[in-house]
């Protein structure tokens, strides 16, 4: 007997699923960076959208791997609810890349050297081990859902960030179209971690070393990249107001946020929809208190709109992501 289905609205797929995959490759890129390649068959579902797509990687536990971890899209309350010692444990990360056609998606990892679990996961990460990543739908109305990269008509583009961004900036940047202009400052430990990356030719893309090794590393984190980022407001965009961006206003903003109480969120601004149009964009991401200050200066002292700043504080110094 056949049942009718009017009337029964159809099944809307989620924005974000989860996708048990496994991994296919490990690639060491420079002393930070390790990309790995995902792969399984459901990986021909994963969105392809892009820029700084965020995903969760969630890691195994010793004692049953996934066996507790929650499917479907209520995953999260689900997860909570579980004892401490079944809840998988969990890390947000960017796409670098997604071949749907080959079912594989590529993961940069940065190594923290602090024991960290998705950073001592990936360091010892082999070809066969499984892992779960909860990612955009393709199909889903709101595959777009985890883009913050988001800007208007503007004539200059300002990219910043530190290691952790680095994935997310190089994927923004081989998007762009080729008369983009403006710069991308990325910030990270060693010399020897500078990437391969296609940017057009307008986008002028600075790497700042904090050290010549691992073993060296003599600067704190913003303390480069702060710096570059003011003078090349100063020298570049200027006829947006800027009147008071010299050195001790920027140091004393920055110095300000770094001794702010901030809270123990995520601290994460972006315009809703796409930005203003106007003269410039600035996407700002890595420690939480250096692109508070950065996000600071560039609307307090360059006179920025705050809806043409997008600042993600993916981490926090001293303090593990909060789940």
């Amino acid at each position: 007997m056949l049942t009718s289905t009017a009337g029964v609205a159809p099944r809307v797929r989620p924005a974000y699923r989860n996708f048990r995959v496994e991994v296919a490759r490990v690639e060491r890129l420079s002393p930070t960076f390790t990309s790995i390649t995902f792969t399984g068959d459901d990986l021909a579902d994963f969105g392809t959208a892009g820029l700084d797509q965020r995903v969760k990687i969630v890691l195994p536990l010793e004692s049953d791997g996934f066996a507790s971890f929650p499917d479907g899209e209520q995953w999260y309350p689900m997860w909570r609810e579980l004892p401490g010692e079944r809840r998988n444990p969990f890390r947000t990360y960017t796409v670098r890349a997604v071949r749907p056609d080959a079912r594989e998606v590529d993961v940069v990892f940065a190594g923290h050297g602090d024991g960290g679990p998705a950073s001592a996961w990936a360091s010892r990460a082999r070809p066969g081990d499984e892992i779960v990543i909860i990612g955009p739908d393709e199909f889903g109305p709101a595959r777009a859902t985890g883009i913050d990269w988001r800007p208007g008509e503007v004539d200059t583009l300002l990219l910043a960030g530190d290691e952790t961004a680095v994935p997310a900036i190089c994927a923004i940047l081989e998007s762009l179209p080729a008369d983009a202009s403006g710069a991308a400052f990325l910030e990270v430990p060693t010399a020897g971690d500078r990437l391969e990356v296609r940017a057009p030719a307008g986008i002028r893309v600075t790497w700042l070393a904090r050290g010549a090794d691992h073993d060296a590393v003599s600067a704190a984190h913003g303390e480069l990249l702060a710096p570059a980022v003011r003078d090349w407001v100063v020298r570049h965009l200027a006829d947006l107001g800027v009147s008071r961006a010299g050195g001790d206003a920027a140091a004393a903003a920055l110095a300000e946020a770094e001794r702010a109480d901030l809270p123990d969120t995520a601290l994460w601004d972006v315009p809703e929809g796409q930005s203003l149009d106007g003269a410039c964009y600035a996407w700002l991401a890595g420690e939480a208190s250096v692109i508070t200050g950065l996000r600071r200066f560039l609307v307090r002292e360059a006179g920025l709109d705050r809806r043409q700043v997008a600042f993600m504080g993916y981490w926090r110094r001293g303090r593990a992501e909060l789940e």
